[in-house]
């Protein structure tokens, strides 16, 4: 496996949610200018995405491992006004709550059961989530359940957990692929960093 130094390097080597929580905790002071050295693009992508397939006005919006809240404050520039966030890390919290962009924010863990109800969300959006060290497709159902019928759901997936059974659970799941991109490097300037792919899925 490609190697990564310093925090990229200990949030990919974890193996167990405490592991990532704890990582992340470390690295949440610094996490945003990081990830802008490294030209971080899920966040762009994601929304990019979200904004092919989910009307301006939908609400709620679920950003499921919300980190910093990079994406927070673009969420009502594109017409979205209200959104919650989780995320397993009370310090990247935290750095979320800070940027005031968010109506709530839980600590939670993806992959297992979550403290909404079924159809809470009008779209989920998700992004660097589903990579190594992290979320693998066990974490689908409960993102299935929570959308609504007719809900956008977009997703960020390494490209290695893609292969490794990720697309065929994901077919297994009630929703219909709207649109899949090409692979790409996530993040440019960390030259360990593999490639990854976006996806936007309708809830059926």
């Amino acid at each position: 496996m490609a190697q990564h130094d310093g925090h990229l390097g200990a949030v990919y080597g974890a193996s167990a949610p405490e592991q990532v929580a704890a990582a992340y905790d470390a690295w949440a002071e610094t996490y945003d200018a990081e990830m802008a050295r490294n030209g971080y693009r899920h966040p762009a992508i994601g929304l990019a995405l979200m904004a092919r397939h989910l009307p301006r006005g939908a609400a709620p919006i679920l950003d499921a491992g919300v980190g910093t809240g990079l994406t927070g404050s673009w969420f009502g520039l594109l017409g979205w006004p209200e959104v919650e966030g989780i995320d397993i890390s009370e310090g990247m919290l935290a750095m979320a709550a800070r940027k005031g962009a968010y109506a709530r924010l839980t600590r939670a863990v993806l992959g297992e059961t979550l403290p909404f109800a079924d159809g809470q969300f009008a779209a989920v959006i998700s992004t660097g989530v589903f990579t190594t060290g992290h979320v693998g497709a066990e974490a689908l159902p409960e993102l299935m359940r929570i959308t609504r019928p007719g809900g956008v759901l977009v997703l960020t997936v390494k490209e290695t957990l893609w292969q490794g059974g990720f697309a065929q659970a994901l077919a297994a799941e009630p929703a219909d692929l709207l649109e899949q991109t090409v692979p790409y490097v996530s993040m440019p300037g960390d030259p360990a960093t593999t490639p990854s792919l976006a996806l936007a899925l309708r809830r059926r």
